[in-house]
């Protein structure tokens, strides 16, 4: 069991090998695009619907290597979450095509896409990053929305009867807000509000650097530093020691490969 084990660490852990996932990713993703065209899907479906069937049965077996190179403990596969998303992703591509869950089947196909994310590792760490960075972005959006709100009650006292298409309510504003966030046609709206009084500039000048250079530089300064965070932390993990399991099982294989050398000596 424990040469079984080491092979399938090699496999798994050789760049080769993630390398040759990555571009079977990428192939059942140009599947999916060609799926979305009426000709090509009727003039090669069955090649379509077959080159989706050899993707998850590569996926599986896979899945089956990594559970193996993880052993004796199985549990040591689910551990990484990254591992319980690509065995989600294998399990809900067991959805029938066919009836009822045609749809919902050729739709989860698409999950398989996002295995990108988890056979990259820059992607991962990027995704790591994201998702740290979602505490310190809520308080950030609850600021933008306070400054948001105050700015939509100002803008519906000082333009709404002069540009109702743009002012006429709170929710109007909000909107009209959001839209000047995006750098979307704001000076339009603006030099609207400049025909009533010529000092308006001032109230789109400063919502457009409070609510899009300052707010979206704190997005950037905050995704930036957890990313430094989960490299940080990804380098350490790297130099961390290895566990006693590890150890272990590295002086079975290596006790294993002298026995049989010494077999092939005396076999000599």
């Amino acid at each position: 069991m424990s040469n079984i084990n080491l092979v399938a660490r090699r496999i798994t852990e050789a760049p080769s090998f993630d390398a040759g996932i990555v571009a079977i990713i990428i192939l059942n993703a140009v599947l999916l695009g060609f799926g979305t065209s009426p000709e090509i899907s009727q003039s090669y479906g069955a090649l379509i619907d077959i080159g989706h069937y050899v993707t998850l049965v590569i996926f599986i077996v896979e899945a089956i290597l990594k559970m193996i190179a993880a052993s004796p403990r199985v549990a040591g596969y689910f551990r990484d979450g990254w591992n319980v998303f690509d065995f989600l992703v294998i399990v809900f591509a067991l959805i029938p095509a066919t009836g009822q869950y045609a749809i919902i089947a050729r739709l989860v196909r698409l999950l398989r896409v996002l295995r990108l994310v988890s056979t990259i590792r820059d992607l991962r760490l990027i995704v790591t990053a994201l998702v740290r960075s979602i505490p310190s972005v809520g308080h950030v959006m609850l600021l933008m929305s306070i400054v948001v709100y105050i700015y939509s009650i100002i803008g519906y006292h000082l333009f709404s009867d002069h540009d109702p298409q743009n002012w006429r309510d709170l929710g109007k504003s909000l909107l009209t807000l959001f839209n000047i966030i995006t750098l979307e046609g704001w000076t339009d709206i603006m030099f609207n509000a400049m025909e009533l009084n010529e000092f308006a500039w001032i109230y789109f000048v400063s919502f457009v650097v409070i609510g899009t250079f300052v707010v979206f530089n704190l997005f950037i300064a905050i995704i930036i530093n957890n990313l430094d965070e989960a490299k940080l932390e990804r380098l350490r993990d790297l130099e961390s020691p290895p566990s006693r399991e590890e150890l272990l099982r590295e002086l079975r294989a290596t006790q294993d490969a002298l026995n049989r050398l010494e077999r092939r000596i005396k076999d000599e």
